[in-house]
């Protein structure tokens, strides 16, 4: 079976990450934009691959200030760095329904090889007709691989901003529709 198009139904999908704060706690985050395909062979999703891009000035986490912050040269600088983007190189099957999805991310013009820890849920069709298909999928990774470097020490020792970001992603993807060809 061919490789089907899907695309990420931005309104029920999530790019979320956490990371540490002042050492003791956790920030935790998302991005509101973002855009992706998924090429997917039900049959073997080895042959599947992934391109996601992500507007960085849609950070959100709940703090302006703080997302103001984020935006700024001291981390993201969606002024020079608009995009976060990632393009998956390979997929692995890892267990029944686990994927392990490697591929190239982008921060600040910095690509770095991920692997994304991937399940897919489910496939299945809406109410109007449309065939969905559901992934959750998760990484860590360095911020300083990145450039994202800025942080601060504190008395009692550490650093304000921890240096390891998870990353979780919730992925609703529809596939898209193919034209029929006239007769």
């Amino acid at each position: 079976m061919a490789n089907a198009t899907w695309n990420i139904d931005t309104t029920h999908s999530g790019i979320h990450f956490s990371v540490r704060h002042m050492v003791i706690s956790k920030v935790r985050g998302s991005f509101r934009k973002f855009s992706g395909t998924v090429s997917l062979d039900e049959q073997d999703p080895t042959a599947s691959s992934v391109s996601v891009r992500i507007d960085t000035a849609s950070i959100d986490t709940g703090v302006q200030q703080r997302d103001d912050h984020l935006r700024s040269p001291d981390f993201f600088d969606v002024e020079k760095f608009p995009v976060i983007s990632f393009e998956g190189t390979k997929v692995e099957k890892s267990s029944d329904s686990g994927l392990r999805v490697t591929g190239k991310l982008t921060i600040r013009d910095i690509t770095r090889e991920v692997v994304l820890e991937a399940e897919q849920l489910g496939v299945g069709k809406d109410p109007w007709g449309n065939i969905k298909a559901a992934f959750e999928a998760k990484t860590s990774i360095d911020r300083r691989d990145f450039g994202l470097k800025w942080n601060q020490a504190l008395e009692t020792g550490g650093v304000l901003v921890g240096e390891k970001i998870e990353i979780a992603l919730e992925i609703q993807a529809v596939k898209a529709q193919i034209a029929e060809k006239a007769a």
